[in-house]
């Protein structure tokens, strides 16, 4: 039986490119892959078939040959041209199904490219670090303490007594990985002697049983900067855990809490500050003294009339900007304070006082009540 063009084979035109072919073929093995088609008697020829052209059109030097001469060029009827293989040895199946395999499946160690693996990174390490509003101000130096996996000083992290390198791996060469075959695939998986690093420990060092690596308190000062807030991230290049087999250290994070406070709430940049005032204070009008985050103190006017709730700004006497310039403001918010524990002439004086109020005295309530009389008019209604 003739051979089909190897282009209707993966169903794309003579001018594909190497993108095309390769997608074309991704979608071909998904859809003839023996195990998706075991209903199908003939999907196994079709998916080999399928390989076979992937193979040959992958490569731009086969690709113009089979342009040129067609099948000939493969089959030895160009006297010595290049010969395609077909899959009757396993390694031209293999190379041309593992360039898509990593694809569709992942791989089999997470690592594209076979061979030995390299030298891993250490891991992240998070520290969390509960600061107060006043440092969160004025931004400071921070000691701190945190348990680290730090490079073997014995191995110099090679995990062999005194610091000699590590030998290959006898079961997979050095490779990291290992192979074996299942039916027309080849199967290739982690080395377990090694653990994929290629590489074993005959004398392993005293100090860290071979692990290249011990636990630690590592002592760092940090440079807190003026204006964090909860939830800020500090990186520290290089100072998580150390890397495995001699790879780069992870990295730190410090991740600020800033406490709440007595006497401010905090809105991003800006402070605010109940105050309570004297039913007095407030009726007349006069002065207040208020702490500002600073620790200095300003005073604010209280206008005559004021209610609860009324807030008076100070500009710039909020938390400075994280980055960049500028600064929040402070928002002074009044608190009327009703008297408590009052004496008979206290009792006396106030309802005299309230004997001698107008209507217009207090505006709020008789604008209230005036509603809640329409309201219950309309109800009888």
């Amino acid at each position: 039986m003739a051979k089909r063009d190897f282009y209707d084979v993966l169903g794309v035109g003579k001018g594909a490119d190497a993108a095309e072919i390769k997608k074309a073929y991704r979608k071909k093995a998904k859809e003839l892959h023996p195990d998706r088609n075991a209903d199908n008697p003939d999907a196994e020829a079709q998916f080999k078939e399928a390989n076979e052209a992937y193979e040959i059109l992958k490569d731009a030097e086969k690709k113009a040959a089979y342009d040129r001469y067609g099948h000939a060029a493969f089959d030895g009827g160009m006297g010595g041209g290049p010969r395609a293989g077909g899959f009757g040895g396993q390694g031209d199946f293999a190379s041309a199904f593992s360039d898509v395999f990593e694809d569709l499946f992942g791989g089999f160690s997470g690592q594209r490219g076979g061979g030995r693996q390299r030298a891993a990174r250490g891991s992240d390490l998070r520290y969390n670090l509960r600061i107060s509003l006043e440092e969160a101000y004025n931004g400071l130096q921070k000691s701190i303490t945190v348990p680290n996996l730090s490079t073997c000083d014995d191995c110099h992290g090679s995990g062999a007594e005194g610091g000699a390198e590590p030998q290959g791996c006898p079961t997979c060469s050095g490779m990291g990985k290992v192979r074996a075959q299942q039916g027309f695939f080849t199967v290739e998986r982690t080395c377990p002697t090694c653990s994929g690093s290629g590489q074993i420990v005959k004398n392993p060092c005293q100090g860290c049983g071979g692990a290249g690596r011990i636990q630690k308190e590592k002592a760092l000062s940090v440079n807190i900067p003026a204006g964090v807030e909860t939830g800020t991230r500090i990186r520290l290049s290089g100072e998580g855990e150390a890397g495995l087999r001699g790879g780069p250290q992870g990295d730190l994070y410090i991740f600020i809490e800033v406490d709440d406070h007595d006497i401010f709430q905090r809105d991003g940049m800006d402070l605010f500050c109940r105050v309570p005032v004297s039913m007095v204070s407030a009726a007349l009008g006069g002065e207040i003294e208020v702490p500002t985050i600073d620790g200095g103190r300003s005073r604010v006017k209280v206008p005559e009339g004021s209610q609860s709730g009324r807030q008076m700004r100070l500009r710039s006497k909020g938390m400075p900007a994280l980055r960049g310039a500028g600064q929040g403001d402070m928002y002074i918010e009044l608190a009327v304070e009703t008297p408590v524990k009052l004496t008979s002439k206290q009792k006396e004086l106030l309802r005299e006082f309230e004997d001698s109020c107008a209507s217009s005295n207090n505006p709020n309530a008789n604008g209230f009540f005036e509603k809640v009389k329409g309201f219950w008019d309309d109800m009888k209604g």
